[in-house]
């Protein structure tokens, strides 16, 4: 618990630290947890406890916390060139090397890079590019951008507005022109009787009438994450990647595919779109692409894009817009590293041998708690939403902050997992073993117990 005497760890960070996305009455009572570091998949606290990270610090570290291969990368990279930019022509050969393995290792057949310091700016970059090419290729209102509710993009003004989620609106956003469509959770959204086909087909529709009350002239893109990850990882519907693309295509919409979460594995496949069958004209990469080791995003431009872009470009002699460390040398270098450490040495293989066993463990976890509505997931990653009544799908009430309370108790009980909603989410680092894995659902499992005792 908070130690509040006045030169603790926990109270200095109340005195200078300004939190973001925390519930504030638990950082009140419970205190800010101050870590020290990390080996494996755990984090060590200023207490000397040690916390098993079920979250991959952000979805991202999953490789642990001390991969000494990426640690060696770094500082190699530190060591050689520690700092530049990609503007004026001028780029490390690591950015150019970055830039030929993401093709490489991309569902396109070509295509080019361009870098930011982190999935919401390139999610924002993504947009400025649409509206550049609306402009250039004498479409000026095709600026309209379509995005689900839930859906999770950034937290730049752009991004945020393509993040439709309700928090948002005390920034006074979305910014005009971003339209959000039902999200694809059928669990939640489908209709008393509405199978999961019927229920696609209606989302399909939603799209078709949308684009024709809007005009198809008006929009420049619609942006999807394979799995919505901070909406509380929710897979799509059935079909439903098969049932919009057409129609987006009919409409020459183009489709991006924000991979910031699914890339790199996370669903059992490279990117989330192989893992549903459908190609994307553009990707955001950004989380796993360092595996958290440095800040780093990219926009990574199938050929047709690419092609429309350097156009408009070659038109105006420039593409006015970047970012003071796009493609860092050391954060392409910790890339290209963490690629191969996925992709090569058999990271990626590893998450594939622990998805059943993830699947089982989410399973065991809902057939032993009533208060467990639904899980939910694909790949490694994966979230279990707390009910009232399960058979009704009725919530808790709202003040009971039940995720907040299990989450909490996971902490008590030395496991670190997200409150997202009503749901806790799981989405383990690739190098937990089979024990480690026992573990997290066995503090999970005990923290479930004595919160639903509670409320109960």
């Amino acid at each position: 618990m908070k130690d509040h005497s006045p030169n603790s760890w926990e109270s200095r960070a109340d005195r200078h630290s300004f939190y973001g996305f925390t519930d504030l009455p638990t950082i009140h009572d419970r205190g800010a947890v101050i870590l020290t570091g990390g080996h494996g998949p755990y984090i060590t606290d200023v207490h000397g406890r040690d916390y098993l990270d079920a979250n991959s610090g952000l979805w991202n570290m999953v490789a642990g916390f001390d991969h000494p291969g990426l640690t060696e990368a770094a500082q190699a990279a530190y060591a050689k060139f520690p700092g530049y930019h990609a503007f004026f022509g001028r780029m490390a050969q690591e950015t150019v090397q970055l830039s030929e393995k993401l093709i490489e290792v991309s569902p396109f057949e070509d295509g080019k890079v361009f870098y930011t310091n982190s999935g919401s700016e390139a999610n924002d970059t993504m947009v400025k590019m649409l509206w550049f090419l609306g402009g250039a290729e004498s479409a000026p209102q095709r600026r309209k951008i379509i995005t689900r509710k839930n859906a999770y993009h950034g937290v730049t003004a752009v991004s945020a507005s393509m993040t439709a989620k309700p928090y948002n609106q005390v920034f006074g956003l979305p910014l005009p022109d971003f339209l959000h469509l039902t999200c694809p959770h059928y669990w939640r959204e489908g209709l008393e009787g509405e199978s999961e086909t019927q229920f696609t087909a209606r989302l399909a529709k939603e799209l078709e009438d949308i684009i024709a009350h809007e005009g198809a002239d008006t929009i420049a893109g619609f942006f999807a994450e394979p799995v919505m990850g901070a909406g509380g990882v929710i897979p799509p519907s059935a079909g439903y990647f098969q049932a919009i693309q057409p129609i987006l295509k009919k409409h020459g919409i183009p489709l991006i595919s924000d991979e910031v979460i699914c890339g790199f594995g996370r669903t059992g496949e490279t990117w989330g779109c192989e893992a549903y069958g459908f190609m994307p004209d553009a990707i955001i990469s950004s989380k796993c692409l360092t595996a958290g080791f440095f800040p780093m995003g990219a926009v990574i431009l199938g050929p047709e894009l690419t092609e429309r872009l350097q156009a408009a470009s070659e038109a105006i002699e420039e593409f006015p817009h970047g970012f003071t460390a796009s493609g860092h040398p050391v954060g392409c270098a910790i890339a290209l590293k963490s690629i191969e450490v996925i992709l090569d040495e058999g990271l990626a293989d590893q998450a594939r041998t622990l998805i059943p066993r993830f699947e089982a463990g989410m399973q065991a976890i809902m057939s032993s708690h009533a208060n467990i509505g639904e899980v939910r997931g694909k790949g490694l990653m994966g979230a279990l939403e707390a009910v009232r009544d399960r058979d009704s799908k009725t919530p808790f009430e709202g003040h009971l902050s039940v995720s907040e309370r299990i989450a909490n108790t996971c902490t008590d009980h030395g496991l670190i997992c997200r409150p997202l909603g009503q749901s806790i989410v799981l989405c383990p680092p690739y190098i937990m073993t089979d024990g480690q894995m026992d573990e997290m659902f066995s503090k999970l499992d005990a923290a479930l117990t004595q919160v639903f005792k509670d409320l109960a």
